[in-house]
């Protein structure tokens, strides 16, 4: 939606001078002739031929676990393009349309390659005005390098990385919160209960999908590095896990802790985590 909005602001010059001679043409003191049966749907025929699509491809996975799934964005880019569509004064002379391909492999798992091939068929087929999404790291990174090859924008939540932010993806507008602030703001709780010297680290990481909890620490990692505090890093796998021991093993090792585990709500972990933070300095 976001994206939509701003595509209106950066034709309201154009969609203005197209305004005005469309009223111009359809005002009925104009002079025309009154018109014959039928020929109200001839000109709603011929207005339909005159009109220009835009197209959006949209590279998002089906698996609503990712944040930024079909099932949840979806509903809010059909409800954009209808909404455009219903206001000619939004986008005159012009259609919105989209047209839609997974970023999910075999395994429901959002992929680079099937990110990849789905922006080189959706290209190919249908010449999109922009992408929306891929909504994962690891898909919109080789997507973002195509959209700036093909010089078309490419507006997504899910490029979080700090890679996103080395110049080398021009074409990528971030529409969601990024790794990189959650870095700043991770400096900033540490600046503020005096965490000055060193800070550990301690993260869930799977060496497949899309790394989350990696990524996360990463923006974070950058922001104590560039401030000259040191960290330690601690990597745990997310199965049976006793977060209490980690705790104790990670108490005396710095004079503050920032943890990322992936935790479902509902579940038993959810009480043992809680419990395991009391009386402890983590964030």
């Amino acid at each position: 939606m976001v994206f939509l909005k701003q595509l209106c602001l950066y034709r309201k010059k154009e969609a203005g001078t197209l305004l005005m001679v469309l009223l111009v043409l359809l005002d009925p003191s104009a002079g025309r002739e009154p018109q014959r049966p039928g020929s109200r749907r001839r000109h709603a025929r011929d207005q339909e031929r005159r009109w220009q699509n835009i197209t959006l491809a949209v590279i998002l996975p089906q698996n609503a676990r990712y944040p930024w799934a079909w099932p949840r964005v979806g509903p809010a880019v059909e409800r954009a393009v209808r909404t455009i569509n219903s206001d000619p004064t939004l986008l005159p002379d012009h259609r919105l349309s989209y047209v839609f391909n997974s970023s999910e492999d075999s395994n429901g798992i959002c992929s680079e390659s099937v990110a990849s091939l789905a922006a080189v068929d959706l290209k190919l087929a249908h010449d999109p005005w922009a992408f929306i999404g891929p909504g994962c790291s690891y898909a919109a990174a080789p997507v973002g390098l195509f959209t700036a090859h093909w010089d078309v924008p490419m507006i997504t939540a899910g490029a979080t990385a700090v890679a996103f932010y080395n110049g080398v993806y021009p074409s990528i507008t971030n529409t969601g919160p990024t790794h990189k602030k959650l870095g700043r703001f991770g400096l900033r709780v540490c600046l503020e209960s005096e965490w000055r010297e060193h800070v550990a680290l301690v993260f869930s990481d799977h060496k497949y999908d899309d790394r989350p909890c990696y990524f996360a620490i990463e923006g974070l990692y950058e922001e104590l590095k560039a401030f000259n505090i040191s960290t330690h890093h601690s990597v745990f796998e997310e199965k049976e896990i006793n977060y209490a021991q980690i705790l104790a093993d990670i108490q005396n090792s710095a004079d503050g802790t920032l943890l990322c585990s992936l935790i479902l709500p509902g579940t038993s972990r959810v009480g043992s985590v809680a419990a395991a933070f009391q009386n402890s300095e983590i964030w």
